[in-house]
């Protein structure tokens, strides 16, 4: 199972946690992944400093923009379960 968390501090918050969420959410119901994923929420990942929202997959950190959430979930997400 791969483990996904996105932080939803106060910094990540403002910089679009929610989107990313959402986007998220989505990705897993749209390839029926809820046996597969752990998806949850995080306070603080200490990587305020950096731009875009903190994600981690198996506590590997990445920031991303959440417009990209979509792709970044593609790419970084989909080859670790298949």
């Amino acid at each position: 199972m791969v483990e996904l968390s996105v932080c939803i501090g106060s910094s990540c918050h403002i910089k679009g946690s929610y989107n990313v969420i959402q986007t998220f959410q989505e990705m897993i119901e749209e390839n029926n992944l809820h046996d597969k994923v752990d998806f949850k929420g995080t306070f603080c990942m200490k990587r305020c400093d950096k731009p875009g929202v903190s994600v981690a997959i198996d506590n590997e950190s990445f920031n991303i923009d959440p417009a990209q959430a979509r792709t970044f979930f593609k790419e970084n997400v989909l080859p670790k379960i298949k």
